[in-house]
């Protein structure tokens, strides 16, 4: 019989996921206990809130979301976002990742949070949408070019939700163990580019004032490859007359799409143009 858990935290149910996520994506070398350690443990915004279904002592599915802060409709509040989600091969089929993604839900929103944003792709988006109850936002754009990305409009005002960044959780973030965050100068700004792993194409994760010390703390980023990918949402950049174009949608993998989930009970849902949202905002890199 199937027992549903809160998340461990400790060393071994850290263990049991990391067993898990091995397993169901043998790809994903990332997902080791440094991983797990520094985004399950050491988020400043607080711990993950997830659920596990176990089979006697043997985990059989997980679930996770991650606290985060942002500015949604004016108002800064906590949410969380919507991350790993792992189901056994003997078990799937089974419903369990509604199963806990709905108790998940229900934590957070009894630890204060807000909302539950995340991204999913083609295949996931249809469970979050029709089973879950997630708006789908709308897909990320995706562009490559050469130089730093235009910049956005400084205020915040227009916007009815965007993710905020402080000094300790901007720390955090670029400490991610899976990655090798570079900086460049542009101006005033900084900017943070990672790997994509692809004929050494960088993508922009996102800039800041000169003065934030987190990403001046990073090695520069060397001008090998001029390249460069922006994946996000934000209808204040000025792309037209950039040398920016939209990354063709067959040289996509899959799409990526933005959702979100009111936790409040007042059913809000965003309009995709007065959203600001990048690659530093969830886990691509």
């Amino acid at each position: 019989m199937l027992e549903d858990r809160p998340l461990d935290l400790g060393d071994a149910g850290i263990a049991d996921v990391g067993r898990l996520l091995r397993v169901t994506f043998p790809e994903a070398s990332h997902l080791d206990a440094d991983y797990l350690d520094w985004c399950y443990r050491a988020n400043p915004a607080g711990a993950a809130i997830g659920r596990n279904a176990y089979e006697g002592e043997s985990l059989a599915a997980h679930y996770v979301t991650v606290p985060l802060r942002a500015r949604v409709f004016g108002r800064e509040e906590t949410g969380v976002l919507s991350l790993h989600t792992a189901t056994h091969p003997e078990h799937q089929g089974k419903g369990l990742f509604t199963r806990l993604a709905e108790a998940t839900y229900r934590d957070a929103a009894a630890a204060g949070h807000g909302f539950v944003v995340g991204v999913a792709n083609a295949a996931s988006t249809p469970g979050f949408v029709r089973k879950l109850g997630f708006q789908l936002v709308r897909p990320l754009d995706v562009r490559v070019g050469f130089g730093p990305a235009p910049l956005g409009d400084a205020g915040s005002a227009r916007f009815s939700f965007e993710r905020l960044w402080d000094e300790e959780a901007l720390r955090w973030r670029l400490a991610c163990p899976a990655r090798s965050y570079r900086r460049a100068s542009s101006g005033a700004r900084t900017i943070v580019y990672a790997p994509t792993g692809r004929l050494g194409v960088w993508a922009e994760l996102a800039s800041f004032a000169r003065d934030v010390a987190a990403p001046a703390a990073l090695a520069p980023l060397g001008l090998a490859n001029p390249l460069r990918l922006w994946m996000g949402l934000d209808a204040s950049r000025a792309w037209r007359g950039a040398p920016w174009t939209t990354l063709p949608g067959s040289f996509r993998p899959s799409p990526l799409n933005l959702i979100f989930r009111d936790l409040r009970g007042e059913g809000r849902t965003l309009d995709p143009a007065m959203v600001r949202f990048a690659a530093l905002d969830f886990d691509a890199y």
